[in-house]
């Protein structure tokens, strides 16, 4: 046996079951828990061609140049209402052909069960980065997974064939980790309890190994539109334009179906619990003869169908310039424009829905300042239900050029930019902080965006935000900006390159999805970073439920080991499986004792 399994761990914890023999290797059966689980062992004559088979539930990458860890079974918990994930991962030193991978249904108390319907299916598509991302003092060379291939259309669920990349049947190469993605989504009204199923590894109709799936159901569910705003942009509008292009070049035609495509978008990035963006058209109110605004009926309609299909709680309209060129000389106008947004709003009547305008990206220097004090001021007096965002801190970059107090309700520092004094005086005033990440040439620790970091970045910022009293994250690019390569599948340097010499580097630098035509279809696939991205915005429901139950201080005894701050967060994503669990089990109690 190789020193990898650690035998006396195993027997101590399960009994052995059976031993099998089939193709002269030996396939020991173990129960834990009651539940079967298999591994494949050599046979004396057959030393070296084993498959090692293991899982991963914490939020962390598995590089293909990483050796096999232990094989456990699959522990998983989560409250309704929400997605629950883990990989499974392969090696072998001989190759494996036609391996797949399915999920068994999941049985929990009193005949409940958890369908293949609630089971997705990706596999693990892995980036070659040789040179570490600009900062990146930690980088290590090798193959990254990042996008995820998935088995099944997104909305069709019918089994995806024909792509350049295909899920499964999959040939594991010799001497080579490769991972599979398996997401769990507990239905709203599914009972507490465990409910507990097996995961199987196969070649064709042949089990090669079979691992225990265990899937506690807490007793709370997460509500169907998220707490935390979320401003990502369209990626279907950046995919447009990604076609568009390709298309001029000559290099591959436009999607025929852009309907499609765009509500496949929607869809996705709504499961994602991150803004879906409605056609930019339903959102221009219509100019009626006497000066006044208005959107007519049939919009408002699609746009509550769209709230209601995609669980929106932030708008982004048009800068208000699309109708006047100076606020103050035109200032009747633009409030009359406004004014057909506040009708709007009382129309889709959600209270917790915001509307608001972009009015400045990242103003950084005097004539931005002045422009943002120009339109956000006269806005602002307005009255309007629409809010003013701009990409600043609220502590001025520079005394000589102002502040912009009174211009402003929705502040957006970058992370490594936050202050919180600055921002606790602001939200004392009843104005709101978000916060976002992109690139940055400064050395300043943070949570960097960037495949070549550890994937906990991208759940750490929830619960930092949340310490801090943040209650939205932005992001540029539409999620798919891959303007500057030809083929984001196997380039990874998205933002950086110069069209001579070589720039800064910034692997997958705005963008959390990939073009999904490679895979079969048109429209986009999700990555491992939008997975732990969408954890994270979960996590943070946990804590604005124990917020609304008045437990505040309570979750931030457990918030602060971890969140500390944007320069210093807690590097164990286990740690972070550990608070959550103890943030489920406040949440229960407060609630029970409620009642």
């Amino acid at each position: 046996m190789r020193s990898g399994w650690n035998w006396a761990w195993w027997v101590g914890k399960w009994k052995i079951h059976s031993v099998v023999w089939t193709g002269g290797l030996v396939l020991w059966t173990v129960y834990a828990l009651g539940f079967p689980c298999t591994a494949m062992a050599q046979s004396q004559a057959e030393r070296g061609a084993d498959l090692r088979v293991w899982t991963v539930v914490e939020t962390r990458r598995v590089l293909r140049e990483e050796l096999p860890g232990e094989l456990r079974p699959v522990n998983l918990a989560a409250a309704r209402r929400e997605w629950e994930s883990f990989q499974v991962l392969l090696r072998a030193d001989r190759p494996v052909p036609g391996i797949s991978i399915s999920l068994s249904e999941l049985a929990g108390p009193h005949g409940a069960t958890i369908g293949r319907e609630n089971v997705r299916i990706f596999r693990q598509h892995y980036l070659h980065i040789t040179e570490g991302t600009y900062r990146n003092d930690q980088f290590v060379p090798g193959w990254y997974p990042d996008p995820l291939i998935p088995a099944e259309h997104p909305l069709t669920r019918q089994p995806l064939t024909g792509g350049k990349y295909v899920a499964m049947p999959f040939d594991l190469p010799a001497g080579e980790t490769h991972g599979f993605f398996v997401d769990v989504y507990v239905p709203e009204g599914t009972p507490a309890g465990t409910f507990r199923g097996s995961v199987n590894v196969r070649q064709q109709e042949q089990v090669l190994a079979q691992v225990p799936v265990e899937l506690e159901v807490w007793d709370f569910e997460l509500p169907r539109v998220s707490t935390l705003k979320t401003a990502f942009g369209s990626p279907a509008g950046r995919l447009r334009d990604y076609y568009r292009q390709r298309a001029e070049e000559g290099i591959e035609p436009e999607p025929a179906d852009w309907a499609l495509v765009e509500r496949q978008c929607a869809e996705l990035v709504s499961r994602h619990r991150i803004n879906a963006v409605p056609p930019g058209a339903w959102l221009r109110p219509v100019e009626k003869p006497d000066g006044t605004f208005t959107f007519p009926a049939e919009r408002i309609a699609a746009l509550k169908e769209f709230m209601a299909n995609y669980h929106v709680n932030a708008i982004q309209i048009p800068h208000p310039r699309s109708v006047v060129k100076d606020p103050e000389q035109e200032k009747a106008r633009l409030v009359a424009w406004l004014k057909a947004f506040d009708e709007l709003a009382a129309a889709l009547e959600d209270p917790n829905l915001i509307f608001y305008t972009y009015l400045r990206d990242e103003p950084n220097d005097p004539e931005a300042y002045e422009y943002v004090r120009q339109w956000g001021r006269v806005i602002r007096q307005a009255k309007s239900v629409v809010k003013v965002l701009v990409v600043e801190q609220p502590q001025p970059q520079d005394p000589k050029w102002g502040d912009l107090y009174g211009a402003v309700d929705i502040w957006c520092p970058l992370f490594c930019l936050f202050e919180e004094e600055p921002a606790r005086a602001r939200l004392q005033l009843g104005e709101t902080i978000w916060t976002y990440t992109a690139l940055c040439q400064g050395r300043l620790k943070s949570p960097w965006w960037h495949i070549d970091y550890p994937l906990l970045h991208y759940r750490v910022p929830a619960w930092i935000s949340w310490r801090f009293g943040i209650t939205g994250l932005l992001y540029w690019g539409g999620m798919s900006y891959w303007r500057q390569v030809s083929d984001p599948w196997v380039e990874s340097w998205t933002y950086g390159r110069r069209e001579t010499g070589r720039g800064l580097v910034y692997h997958g630098e705005g963008t959390l999805v990939y073009p999904a035509r490679p895979v079969g279809y048109d429209g986009i696939v999700c990555s491992l970073r939008l997975k732990a991205l969408r954890d994270s915005i979960e996590d943070y429901e946990y804590l604005a439920i124990l917020e609304r139950l008045g437990k505040r201080e309570e979750a931030l005894k457990i918030v602060l080991p971890l969140a500390t701050s944007w320069f210093e967060w807690e590097p164990d994503p286990g740690k972070y499986l550990e608070a959550r669990a103890q943030l489920a089990r406040l949440i229960i109690t407060s609630r029970s004792s409620r009642n």
